[in-house]
């Protein structure tokens, strides 16, 4: 069957996530076992014992949440892939864009798995070297969204960081800002909810993180993807250049995460089916809000 492939982000991590599939599929199990070995104690404890048993502290942790979810995404594709599914377009949200990457060929696992590696440790030493937030705007259009987080910015750091989907708009920057943010947010009548990360994801915060990664991705072998894959930063498939495809994913860091307009551009409903790696149901929930004649099938279990 034609499938697109849609990969979760950092957030749908959860204690447990990939337990069953190891349980009952070989290639999902090889592929952990292999990330096990890759890391090696990098993480402290093994990668599955933090997927499948937490405790949710580490596991939720920026510099372990992204390589964990990585190998789970990784490896369920290749399990459906076993299946009979084959890739006709891939596409992630934020971290996820990296498993949609290894998915359509444009690098190899092990070198995937040790890039986000080493993107999560640079966000979370970057998320500790500057106090920093993330609020979740509901039910406001775009442009409300950005003028709220132009008001509260006050002259610091506060910009539109994910637009996941129509009336969901996350932004980021100072820690001040965001309260400053929630509060103006009530004043105008808008709904927002402050969201439980460790600091400002997809903004000016993540520079230092940016130029490290920038200097870990000069060594990877990149080649063109074998179909397309779409860019966060464009909301159009990647070019098949592999310096493009670096530096947009170097600017990934600092830049807003189009994830709602990208779904916007993805092939027409019908043509396919949109297939969603685990963990979790969030992409499924998004499309849901950005176009329901996309039905979105979630393998979070076998």
């Amino acid at each position: 069957m034609e499938t697109f492939l849609l990969c979760p982000g950092q957030g749908a991590q959860s204690i447990g996530m990939g337990r069953v599939w190891s349980e009952t599929n070989a290639t999902v199990r090889d592929t952990l076992s292999e990330a096990n070995t890759i890391l090696g104690d990098r993480l402290g404890p093994p990668l599955t014992t933090l997927c499948f048993e937490g405790p949710a502290e580490a596991l939720n942790r920026t510099d372990v949440a992204q390589p964990a979810l990585f190998a789970i995404g990784v490896a369920v594709w290749r399990a459906l892939a076993e299946q009979g599914h084959r890739l006709s377009g891939a596409a992630g949200l934020s971290l996820g864009e990296y498993t949609a990457l290894v998915a359509a060929g444009a690098m190899d696992f092990a070198d995937g798995l040790r890039v986000v590696a080493e993107r999560g440790r640079l966000m979370q030493e970057a998320a500790v070297a500057r106090a920093g937030g993330m609020v979740a705007v509901i039910g406001a259009e775009d442009d409300v969204v950005a003028q709220l987080a132009s008001d509260a910015g006050d002259g610091g750091v506060l910009s539109c960081a994910n637009f996941n989907a129509p009336g969901q708009v996350v932004i980021a920057g100072d820690a001040e800002a965001c309260d400053r943010a929630e509060a103006l947010a009530a004043e105008r009548g808008l709904r927002c909810s402050r969201l439980s990360v460790a600091g400002a994801f997809h903004s000016e915060h993540m520079a230092p993180a940016a130029e490290g990664l920038a200097k870990v991705l000069e060594s990877v072998d990149l080649r063109a993807p074998c179909v397309p894959v779409w860019s966060n930063v464009t909301a159009q498939p990647h070019s098949s250049e592999s310096s493009t495809i670096r530096a947009n994913l170097v600017a990934q860091l600092t830049s807003p995460v189009r994830w709602a307009e990208s779904c916007q551009n993805f092939p027409a409903a019908g043509t396919l089916e949109f297939h969603e790696s685990a963990p979790g149901t969030v992409l499924r929930g998004l499309m849901r809000r950005i176009d329901r004649d996309r039905k979105v099938t979630s393998h979070d279990e076998p």
